[in-house]
């Protein structure tokens, strides 16, 4: 992307399970000339008023903006073509199954080009140009968090295709003696089921930021997010995957050890099937690491989708 467009300033929404951040500016760091954070409750409608409200009074201090990117909490639907473009669609938020969340920003800026996508794809393209895939062309971004979701790129493109990828939703091998019912509500025992923040705080009763470093959760929920890693490896052939969300940062256990093990299951359970320096002892280091941009990767990547719709509508 050319300078000029980098440097215009657009409208960001992360658009998250527990709260959405809203961003103006041109980048990451000091390239956020303004932020907020809404709690995202359960009315999509009020929600939508207060942000379009927000950026309106942001245009009154920062000048028009030429664009306005959304990375959304899923699933969505992302075809241009059809008469629920820019709904989510079957999550089990309540009161956020059909939400309608470009309608109102059409309505309120009708000049002004949008960008959507989904959360994770979003982040995976603000580390792609900010961050921890940059000068990658085929990557994979997670997100374990409210929820567990998987994007990325292959050959420099953000993944798509029927609708878009829904890694979080995978079946995994049941761990001897793992008897939990899951947490999802459409597959139970998936990994979102088995591992997201609500599973580990149904798991035990307890948030994850509050587990004890000795608690047999963790090894639980390391040992099935390792196997969903080498799913995507042995699948998408990704050269790096990047794991973000808060539960990466493993409270009590803290997010160094959780890497550690996270890195050491993934080639236990590898089992040396794909050689490759990456996966080496040495390399896995730089293979499976957290986000640049931290709890930014989002709304950052939300300024890219931004700043992608200004380009394509120039």
């Amino acid at each position: 992307m050319s300078g000029t467009f980098q440097n215009t300033t657009v409208g960001a929404i992360e658009a998250g399970g527990t709260k959405f951040i809203c961003s103006v500016g041109i980048g990451p760091d000091a390239g956020m000339l303004a932020r907020a954070h809404f709690p995202t409750g359960d009315d999509p409608v009020r929600l939508m008023g207060k942000v379009v409200e927000w950026f309106k009074a942001q245009q009154k201090m920062h000048g028009p903006l030429a664009a306005i990117g959304v990375a959304s909490f899923g699933p969505v639907d992302l075809d241009a073509q059809s008469r629920t473009h820019g709904f989510i669609t079957t999550t089990p938020k309540p009161g956020w199954r059909n939400a309608d969340i470009l309608g109102p920003l059409r309505r309120a800026f009708p000049r002004v080009a949008l960008g959507f996508d989904t959360d994770v794809n979003g982040a995976a393209l603000g580390e792609h140009r900010w961050g921890a895939a940059r000068g990658l062309d085929d990557f994979v971004y997670i997100t374990v968090g409210t929820g567990i979701g998987g994007g990325g790129m292959a050959r420099g493109r953000l993944l798509h295709g029927l609708v878009h990828p829904e890694m979080g939703h995978m079946g995994l091998p049941r761990l001897s003696g793992d008897d939990f019912e899951g947490a999802c509500p459409f597959h139970g025992r998936c990994w979102e089921g088995l591992c997201s923040g609500p599973a580990i705080a149904k798991r035990t009763g307890m948030p994850a930021e509050d587990l004890p470093p000795e608690h047999p959760a963790w090894e639980t929920v390391i040992r099935y997010a390792a196997h969903a890693l080498v799913n995507i490896t042995c699948v998408l052939s990704p050269r790096r995957i990047i794991v973000g969300g808060s539960v990466r940062k493993a409270g009590r256990l803290g997010e160094e050890a959780f890497f550690a093990r996270l890195r050491a299951a993934f080639r236990e359970i590898m089992a040396g099937y794909i050689a490759s320096p990456s996966l080496s002892e040495t390399g896995i280091a730089d293979f499976i690491v957290p986000p640049d941009l931290g709890d930014d990767a989002g709304v950052c990547g939300a300024i890219a989708l931004a700043q992608e719709a200004h380009r394509e509508k120039s």
